[in-house]
């Protein structure tokens, strides 16, 4: 490495320095430079440099938030600083006699007194310690003053600094803040829960505090966490600042997001304005907040006023109502989601819950409701904060009317009428019917249509959207059908536009066996599991009549994709929409299929750079054909690298590794003689 260290090093110490920026732009100051695909392409390349060389990983590098290796448990940390409560005050007399006590103590005058206000998140407190400017330690506040230690779990969470920014770096600093989730990433986690089958939470803050305690910090690490600093509890002599205010601004300059909404106001009627104007704001903002903190600004202030039993005199906080409301559950109804997946959705008695009325709530899937133990008749709980959709909290039991009923799950779809589809180890229940299905219709003909399916051009997702709207395209086989006279009465399509769009759907009509799979939108089947159905079976009526046994003989299909492709094709109406798109004429080449060899078959190709004589995708799919597995990064099994124009690291990586590397000309050359053999 000897000749290649100083541009290596040059290299990686730049794209930390890029990355690290990057991240506190977009958690800390929420004015992100880079885009997403800029951040990931500099994130691979470090990676890609680290993996040759791991004598040059550092901990504090960005690569290493993805989590360590599974923990056995959690080592108990005692706090040096013990993190202690607050005591609460529950309406505005409590604020006014919290700041009048201060007041007195300090023997200042009632309306000139500064007070430090921010949000009370509704997550999970946590402690990290950084030394020289690098974080060694986190931990849970635990009981106060001891706490667990989840450094590995905190390290993933890009909010939280792996190292300290600026120059004027403390020797030792020890900050405190909370852990939470905000609505739109629960919701995003809870939507591929659902996708999934997995176990769905309660609430943000639930779903924070399960994931900062995995065991596995992977899983830690793919959860959409956050980080908000509330307090310096320790930090050098020479770097303390005269007021609270000050200390989370020098927080924020040392590279910790502070919270937007913290403000400095004075006396009671400043606190209770700042009380009352977050309180309206509440329902607009992406997280939980159950509360005001209110802290004496005065560093100062706070040493004379001291401590209480288990809480400090100079901080209280302002609990706002509860955002939880009894009401009766009167009904369930069963809705279909767009993937197919069955819901159980609450039917309410309406009641208010913090200022919105409430009559639907969800209820997720069977293991909520066998763990909340709720039935039809019930008196519950339902929660609702910000814009998360209201759940079912809990039950309350000891008010069951005796005609209460057990919530029974449709064996078809309330939908389609199609049987519905059962996976065992799954917790959703789904309607396989996927194209036949009304509420699943417009993102199977987005599917269906979509590039790497049958390739309809012109066919978008609005068009489609406008289609469907006016009932002219239920199947896939009616797009077929479409006429450009008919066509030239939607907005905005134009003669020509119209012409097109039917002149493409002729070219659609000649397609291929693993396309036309995979347009069928079978779930878990991608383009290579498509490829090696169609490879392994010949024909399509052979896919159609395989067992479940016979489809898990396929290369890459196990025993959950098998049955999943087994119950597609056990349908009665996905067997009709097969059987219309061949009346309608769309043909393939079975014996093409059947006959052609796989000289790469268990090999991994990168396809890199631009190409001029076909696309990447149309190289990905002759290569799949042929056997082969294309894949995005190259390492030592890497059979080849196919090098177009401005081909970047992979190219690097495949010199670095002695993987054989081909241009276009020779790929092209190679590809002809092996589907010729």
């Amino acid at each position: 490495m000897s000749h290649t260290a100083p541009r290596l090093l040059d290299e990686i110490n730049r794209l930390r320095s890029e990355l690290d920026d990057a991240n506190y732009r977009y958690y800390v100051l929420d004015d992100p430079e880079l885009t997403d695909a800029d951040y990931d392409r500099r994130l691979r390349r470090l990676q890609e440099i680290e993996q040759a060389h791991p004598e040059l990983v550092t901990p504090d590098s960005p690569t290493q938030r993805v989590g360590a290796s599974p923990a056995e448990g959690f080592a108990e940390v005692e706090h040096a600083v013990p993190m202690l409560s607050l005591d609460n005050a529950f309406d505005e007399g409590e604020v006014e006699a919290f700041v009048k006590r201060i007041n007195d103590r300090l023997e200042r005058g009632d309306d000139d007194l500064a007070f430090c206000c921010e949000p009370k998140l509704d997550g999970l407190a946590v402690s990290l310690v950084y030394e020289r400017g690098r974080l060694i330690s986190g931990a849970t506040r635990g009981d106060g003053r001891t706490g667990e230690g989840i450094t590995s779990n905190l390290r993933t969470l890009k909010s939280i600094p792996l190292k300290l920014r600026g120059t004027a770096i403390p020797e030792l600093l020890e900050v405190r803040g909370e852990v939470y989730m905000s609505h739109s990433g629960f919701e995003a986690l809870n939507a591929r829960a659902r996708e999934e089958g997995s176990k769905v939470f309660a609430n943000p803050r639930n779903a924070a505090a399960g994931s900062l305690r995995q065991l596995d910090p992977r899983i830690t690490a793919r959860r959409p966490l956050e980080f908000c600093a509330y307090q310096a509890a320790r930090i050098d002599e020479g770097q303390a600042a005269g007021s609270h205010s000050a200390l989370m601004a020098r927080l924020r300059e040392l590279g910790f997001r502070t919270s937007p909404e913290l403000a400095v106001v004075e006396g009671a009627e400043g606190v209770l304005d700042y009380c009352h104007a977050l309180g309206d704001k509440r329902e607009r903002l992406d997280y939980d907040i159950d509360g005001v903190v209110l802290k004496v600004d005065d560093l100062r202030a706070q040493r004379e006023l001291g401590f209480v039993a288990r809480a400090p005199r100079w901080a209280i906080a302002y609990k706002f109502p509860a955002q939880e409301q009894a009401t009766r559950l009167n009904d369930v109804e069963f809705q279909v989601g767009r993937t197919g997946a069955i819901t159980p959705v609450a039917r309410l008695e309406p009641v208010t819950v913090a200022g919105v009325t409430v009559s639907n709530a969800s209820l997720h899937n069977a293991d909520e409701i066998a763990r909340l133990g709720v039935m039809i008749g019930d008196r519950v709980v339902i929660r609702r904060a910000g814009d998360v959709i209201p759940q079912v909290v809990r039950v309350l039991d000891d008010e069951r009317p005796d005609d209460a009923r057990e919530i029974a799950f449709p064996d078809r779809c309330p939908v389609c009428g199609s049987e519905v589809e059962r996976i065992e180890g799954e917790v959703a229940i789904r309607c396989p019917a996927g194209l036949y299905c009304a509420a699943q219709r417009k993102e199977a003909l987005k599917h269906f249509a979509s590039r790497r399916a049958l390739d309809i051009d012109g066919l978008g997702d609005k068009l489609i959207d406008a289609l469907v709207e006016r009932e002219w395209v239920k199947t896939p086989a009616d797009l077929f059908a479409l006429q450009a006279d008919r066509l030239g009465e939607l907005p905005r399509m134009g003669e020509k536009s119209a012409g097109n769009l039917v002149r493409a759907l002729e070219k659609a009509r000649h397609t291929t066996l693993p396309r036309f799979i995979y347009a069928l939108g079978i779930r878990e089947v991608g383009e290579a599991t498509a490829n090696n159905l169609a490879r392994h079976f010949g024909t399509l009526q052979a896919l159609m009549e395989a067992s479940q046994e016979a489809l898990e003989a396929v290369a890459d299909v196990g025993p959950v994709v098998a049955a999943h492709i087994h119950a597609f094709f056990r349908e009665t109406h996905n067997r009709e929409t097969v059987a219309q798109l061949r009346e309608a004429g769309v043909i393939w080449n079975e014996e093409a299929i059947a006959e052609r060899a796989q000289p790469l078959a268990g090999q991994s190709w990168v396809l890199t750079g631009s190409l001029e004589s076909l696309t990447r995708d149309e190289g990905k799919a002759r290569l799949q054909a042929l056997g082969a597995k294309v894949v995005g990064s190259v390492s030592k099994k890497t059979a080849a690298v196919v090098a177009g124009e401005a081909a970047g690291s992979k190219l690097t990586r495949a010199e670095e590794l002695g993987v054989e590397i081909l241009d276009e000309a020779t790929f092209l050359a190679r590809l002809e003689e092996w589907e010729q053999a």
